[in-house]
């Protein structure tokens, strides 16, 4: 049975932001978020109290008066950069006064914590991804003169409800349905860091999404490390919660990710396959094509079972398409190795695949693993992957050539304000003119180019 943070305890916390919010003082706040759509979604709860606190959000960073750096532990280079981001802090401490904040899930890593000690003794306040809900008990305890206060909780966690929450978007919002990871994959910090899986009531998701519905949000994406894993009560899992989303007016468009390939049940297939709102696309991790490097991995599946799982889907959804993930790299992986992840490459026939290379992560199993494989075939091996899915994904565009699209208006492009931007149901990105008011409505659009990562198209009058 997974607990959940007693209302006693959120009312608390209310009780904290209507004293912050008394005090009369410049509030401008800056949040900078690293990592996966989980961190994101912590970050617009983190805006969300900071808002019910009487603070501001601002754009630069350097005249915050309180900055948070929420960050992600997935790969090393991304903790140095963070570090980096740190270390340029000190100045607007020392000049400013300013109130340095650091959270998400390096936070929940013994070493890190252990640096910012020794080496950040500017940092105020560091919580990690279990206790986001204390915030403003935290601030507050600064605030009144506490020198610092640091709270990292070593346990799993429980569920919390009830908290405001700032959205970045006005159409498209993200749902977290769980929280944390029972899979230990070898090389993934992720169980460390965001605990053992724990999934929110489905009342409680629902009514989130039926407000979200009353609000004008059109398009949903459910988040958790595994969703394929949510079971919030007893004989009620995903497939129960597609379908119960699938009914509610208002949602056009529902999303989710990530599932996990061994746990994909026949359920959750034939729910994409029923669901009218349901996209027909699916972010299906892959890693590695090799079994024996799957096993090293401690992923739960073979190169036969994933491609089984592949077709399985498709004679159940015939106009699905997937997208994935690829580690390349991994320790002990042999040239035979990666040509088995080129054969999935070439027969799943991905229209988008998230391609890194293997990093050590600290606490991993795969840290302590022998053969690690030299920084140069690692990389001579990720461009061969990418020109691959390149020539592949550009050959998959070309099948959207003169079909009509229902497109979700995002909102401008990011490279030129006069282009409007969505996406397809099966999630390629299109750039079409049009007009501003437009945004936030559905649209036909008939697509007249293809591009790698994206599509050009025409407004249906």
């Amino acid at each position: 049975m997974i607990e959940t943070v007693k209302e006693e305890e959120i009312q608390k916390q209310y009780e904290y932001m209507e004293k912050i919010k008394d005090f009369g003082f410049s509030k401008k706040y800056f949040i900078d978020t690293m990592g996966c759509k989980l961190n994101e979604n912590d970050s617009e709860k983190i805006a969300g109290m900071l808002e019910q606190m009487g603070y501001t959000e601002i754009d630069k960073m350097e005249d915050a008066d309180i900055v948070v750096l929420n960050t992600c532990s997935i790969r090393e280079n991304a903790e140095e950069k963070v570090f980096g981001k740190l270390g340029e802090l000190k100045r607007q401490k020392e000049e400013k006064g300013a109130i340095i904040c650091f959270a998400g899930c390096m936070s929940q890593e013994e070493h890190v914590v252990e640096r910012i000690k020794k080496s950040y003794p500017y940092v105020d306040i560091l919580f990690g991804t279990h206790n986001i809900y204390k915030f403003p008990e935290m601030l507050y305890d600064k605030l009144l003169g506490q020198k610092k206060v640091f709270d990292v909780w070593n346990i799993d966690g429980e569920v919390w409800e009830g908290l405001p929450i700032k959205r970045e978007d006005t159409k498209s919002a993200s749902v977290t349905i769980m929280n944390g990871c029972n899979n230990f994959c070898s090389y993934c910090i992720v169980p460390y860091t965001r605990g053992r899986e724990r999934s929110r009531k489905p009342e409680d998701i629902l009514d989130e999404i039926r407000n979200l519905a009353k609000d004008g949000y059109r398009e949903i994406m459910l988040l958790g490390q595994n969703v394929n894993s949510y079971h919030g009560r007893e004989n009620y899992n995903f497939a129960n919660l597609l379908y119960d989303i699938d009914m509610i007016e208002g949602i056009d468009i529902v999303r989710f990710m990530s599932p996990h390939p061994k746990d994909f049940k026949d359920d959750v297939i034939e729910a994409i396959a029923n669901c009218k709102s349901v996209c027909k696309v699916i972010h299906l991790p892959l890693q590695s094509g090799s079994t024996k490097v799957l096993r090293d991995m401690n992923r739960g599946y073979t190169k036969e079972e994933y491609l089984s799982l592949v077709q399985k889907i498709r004679d159940k959804v015939p106009d699905v398409t997937f997208t994935t993930d690829i580690i390349v790299g991994f320790p002990g992986e042999t040239e035979e190795d990666f040509e088995d992840t080129l054969d999935v490459v070439k027969k799943v026939g991905f229209e988008q695949i998230y391609m890194f290379i293997y990093s050590v992560r600290k606490g991993t199993r795969a840290e302590k693993m022998e053969n690690h494989i030299p920084e140069e075939i690692k990389s001579e091996r990720f461009q061969r992957l990418k020109v691959l899915a390149d020539n592949l994904i550009e050959e998959e565009n070309k099948k959207y050539l003169g079909t009509i699209q229902k497109i979700l208006v995002e909102g401008e492009s990011k490279t030129n304000a006069e282009v409007l931007t969505g996406r397809t149901r099966t999630g390629k990105i299109v750039h079409f003119e049009g007009s501003k008011a437009l945004i936030g409505s559905e649209v036909e659009v008939k697509i007249i180019s293809e591009h790698v990562w994206y599509l050009k198209g025409k407004l249906v009058e």
